[in-house]
């Protein structure tokens, strides 16, 4: 036996269709919701919904299962089928992490999550403790980034299906790495999404860029918060996920007494304390809000971290110079010295882009609450050509940045490939199937990167199997001479950083960063590590501690001299000296 529940309020009739037989629900209850038990009705039976006298059969707004598409009829799922073996795993803490950011589909040429299984050695011998999955659950069509999805419950089938899920979590912590999962909780995909047939998901008062706004304040509103935290909450206890991130938070709406983001952090830090395992929330954010980071007990939303986009542009526009977008806003070595400091260097600064005061300074946090990127699926797929960095600055700047990210205060991430210089591009793939929304999608990404001045006819078809293709991983790159040495310096600074108390400390009052635009070049001291980052075309002098030790330089070593370094261009050096002797006996 199996029971059906699905939130209708607005239906007079509804009917499920079990295996091809139909069974009346009883309701609508109080609330709106529709239920009926199916004796025959059990793992693997397929079925879907009849409303009113609509004869089209609907998905299931909580399918678990879409075993031939986002259109077609859901498919009973019993999470307990599954026997895992992880009950003794524990990831390392959020604050220690090296996130790996990933796209199953283009990870490997299976393009599977059981083929991505057979690359978790490659992993753990890089040195990251995370992978992060791009949105998994079910799309339109064969193919896509993820963040079109519809189905919210259920993986998609193009990367193995629920079975292949749990597998892959529970390979990951077969071999000691946590595992997080992208979720898209601020809109859904434009083909296949049928939950305005059954609810007022949506609401017409609030707009984002994708159309109306998820209702998370207005009629029906709990349940819509429910359909979200509920998912949440699938994920971390059903699937075994240690950490979700969340997209684009700054689009959930909610006006609220008690924030939807809240909400979710005190449901999520509930089910933490019933499961005995440490689950945490990361959010995507454009406001330059600490509130997302600070805890609800100092009335924030309780975030575990969050993004830091003001850390990524304000390096990156040191690398090149593209003057359109955003990124008119960065491009000076104080940029990226605040924004080293204290995370958002628009802290109620005047932007420029924005045309209005941005971001509040955040008091008091840790910098253990920010990630740092200098590529990730955005900020590569999201150019015209989707050009990781080493195609756009060349390989001595990219070993530059890569000492940057991985030695900032922030817990660093890196997109798949990164560690190795990838040639292969990632860019924007659909495959949505009805003609115009095809036509539109393909002209939207072309009109997009006007802003920036891109030529529109550098920007592939996103419709066009190739572009997929062409974002595959390389994995034979791996292992040639001039990819390897990049590999070979990820590995070390990644290992520098295990090692390293100094490069782990969270504390802002404990970073001291001086900087000279002039000059261009930063450099950093937190304990008794100083990082000399010199982005100048020639050598740059940095003072140094008497007996200090070059731990890592990214170019040649640097020349000494008496109380100097003399460091090379466009590279980073990471030296330290010897903490103080401890006296032998307390003072009195």
């Amino acid at each position: 036996m199996h029971h059906f529940s699905l939130w209708a309020p607005r239906r007079k009739s509804v009917t499920v269709r079990v295996d091809g037989v139909e069974y009346p629900m009883s309701g609508p209850s109080a609330r709106g919701f529709w239920t009926s038990n199916v004796e025959e009705a059990k793992h693997g039976s397929d079925y879907a919904f009849l409303l009113d006298d609509d004869l089209t059969p609907y998905p299931d707004p909580r399918s678990f299962w879409q075993p031939k598409d986002v259109h077609s009829a859901s498919r009973v799922l019993d999470h307990k089928k599954f026997a895992w073996t992880d009950e003794k795993f524990r990831p390392v803490p959020l604050p220690s992490a090296i996130i790996y950011e990933t796209h199953i589909g283009t990870f490997t040429e299976g393009g599977t999550l059981d083929s991505a299984i057979e690359r978790l050695d490659y992993l753990c011998e890089l040195g990251v403790t995370h992978v992060q999955l791009l949105p998994i659950c079910s799309f339109e069509g064969s193919v896509s980034w993820g963040y079109d999805g519809v189905a919210f419950y259920a993986p998609d089938e193009s990367y193995g299906g629920p079975e292949a899920v749990k597998r892959f979590v529970n390979a990951c912590h077969g071999k000691g790495l946590g595992v997080i999962l992208d979720v898209v909780y601020n809109h859904f995909g434009p083909a296949g999404n049928y939950t305005q047939n059954f609810g007022p998901y949506f609401t017409e008062k609030h707009k984002t860029p994708w159309g109306a706004a998820i209702n998370l304040e207005e009629g029906g509103s709990d349940q819509v918060r429910r359909y979200m935290i509920d998912n949440a909450i699938m994920w971390l206890r059903d699937y075994h996920f240690d950490g979700l991130r969340l997209d684009a938070v700054h689009e959930l709406i909610d006006r609220s007494a008690m924030h939807f983001l809240e909400q979710m952090s005190r449901e999520i830090e509930d089910l933490s304390a019933s499961l005995g395992r440490c689950l945490f929330l990361i959010g995507e954010s454009d406001l330059n809000d600490p509130r997302f980071v600070t805890s609800r007990e100092a009335n924030g939303y309780g975030l575990d971290a969050q993004w830091s986009d003001d850390f990524h542009h304000s390096l990156y526009t040191l690398l090149v110079h593209e003057p359109g977008g955003y990124y008119e806003d960065f491009g000076k070595i104080e940029h990226l010295a605040i924004a080293l400091k204290q995370a958002f260097l628009y802290d109620g600064r005047y932007s420029k882009y924005r045309l209005h005061d941005h971001g509040r300074e955040p008091h008091k946090l840790s910098y253990h609450k920010f990630l740092g990127y200098i590529q990730n699926h955005d900020q590569i797929g999201n150019r015209a050509k989707g050009e990781r960095v080493q195609q756009i600055v060349g390989t001595q700047k990219a070993r530059l940045a890569a000492a940057v990210v991985l030695t900032a205060p922030f817990i660093p991430m890196l997109f798949m490939g990164e560690e190795w210089a990838a040639s292969t591009p990632w860019q924007y793939f659909a495959d949505f199937q009805e003609p115009e929304l095809r036509k539109a999608v393909s002209e939207g990404r072309k009109n997009d990167f006007a802003h920036f001045g891109w030529d529109k006819n550098d920007v592939p078809n996103p419709e066009d199997p190739e572009t997929f293709q062409r974002s595959k991983l390389d994995w034979s790159e791996v292992d040639t001479d001039s990819h390897h040495a990049m590999y070979q310096l990820y590995r070390s600074l990644i290992h520098l950083r295990r090692k390293t108390l100094a490069l782990n400390l969270g504390d802002f009052s404990r970073m001291h960063v001086q900087f000279s635009e002039e000059g261009r070049w930063i450099f950093t001291d937190r304990g008794n590590v100083r990082t000399m980052m010199n982005f100048a075309e020639g050598e740059t002098k940095f003072a140094v501690e008497r007996g200090s030790e070059l731990l890592l330089s990214t170019g040649p070593a640097p020349k000494q001299e008496e109380g100097f370094v003399l460091v090379p261009p466009l590279s980073v050096a990471v030296y330290h000296w010897p903490p103080q002797p401890l006296d032998q006996e307390p003072p009195e």
